[in-house]
């Protein structure tokens, strides 16, 4: 078998903070490049939202990390210098400073190896509707 590899970018609109899943788009792509068993990787190209993997299951863990990162890193804070974009816009590249940008994860059998309760997000830290950009690359051998 040989090496393939392919790229793929999706749009994931948000409507203010909270986590946004894009599990099955990225599952039908996956499955529909050909590709059994490599390493999908996933960027988000922004800098004030963020990517994690997270339980698809209960709504409540959805809601309280966004409480949770709004306690840890509030707005309006004095030590905060990047104000030109409104209250909300430092927290947010600090809040997604402390998730991550990028996602490794190998794929088997034609599919993401995610667990059962794991779900794919889009975690947006500003309040006003976003389009957020992420770059998919598929790499491995069909």
């Amino acid at each position: 078998m040989s090496l393939m590899q392919t790229t793929h970018r999706l749009e994931i609109e948000t409507r203010g903070p909270g986590l946004y899943m894009f599990t099955d788009p990225v599952r039908r792509w996956v499955a529909d490049a050909g590709i059994r068993t490599g390493l999908l990787t996933l960027l988000i190209q922004h800098t004030s939202a963020s990517l994690v993997i997270q339980e698809n299951a209960d709504p409540d863990v959805r809601g309280d990390l966004q409480r949770f990162f709004s306690r840890l890193v509030p707005e309006n804070d004095p030590i905060y210098r990047h104000t030109l974009e409104g209250p909300d816009d430092m927290p947010a590249h600090v809040r997604s400073a402390l998730t991550q940008t990028q996602l490794s994860i190998p794929v088997m059998d034609g599919r993401p190896a995610l667990g059962t309760w794991q779900g794919l997000y889009v975690f947006e830290h500003r309040r006003a509707p976003q389009v957020r950009r992420v770059v998919a690359h598929l790499i491995g051998e069909g």
